[in-house]
């Protein structure tokens, strides 16, 4: 029995994160069992998904198994892309200063700030008043 050679990356953003397997084949992005349209039905979430197999001009010649948790829409696309540019500098070395070009290795640390006492929000205070 042949063993299936496939390529791997880890990718977070915010509180999400995601698992991400490549392998070679005509270019199915399947996360979490449906395909990627289906799972993300805005335009901006999908681009932000394909970004690093597009800068790399690898569209349609892997095929991408996600599984993704944590966080919302937004946070799991941002995880779902640098888990792939991650995979995709693993299946060739070359492809890191094109990626890292565009931004697509680096981890956006970026999270919600926490509530402090005595505020509304994380920085919100209550109105103040004079009398």
């Amino acid at each position: 029995m042949e063993k299936q050679t496939y390529f791997t990356g880890t990718g977070r953003r915010k509180t999400a994160s995601a698992r991400v397997r490549l392998m070679p084949g005509n270019g199915a992005i399947i996360i979490d069992g449906k395909p990627f349209e289906e799972r993300f039905p805005g335009l901006e979430h999908q681009r932000v998904i394909v970004q690093p197999l597009v800068v790399t001009e690898n569209m349609g010649k892997f095929n991408v198994m996600v599984k993704v948790a944590g966080g919302g829409i937004t946070g799991q696309s941002g995880a779902i892309s640098q888990g792939i540019a991650r995979a995709l500098v693993s299946v060739n070395e070359t492809f890191k200063s094109a990626l890292r070009q565009n931004g697509l290795l680096t981890r956006d640390a970026r999270a919600k700030e926490r509530k402090k006492p005595g505020l509304r929000r994380a920085r919100k205070a209550p109105q103040y008043t004079k009398r």
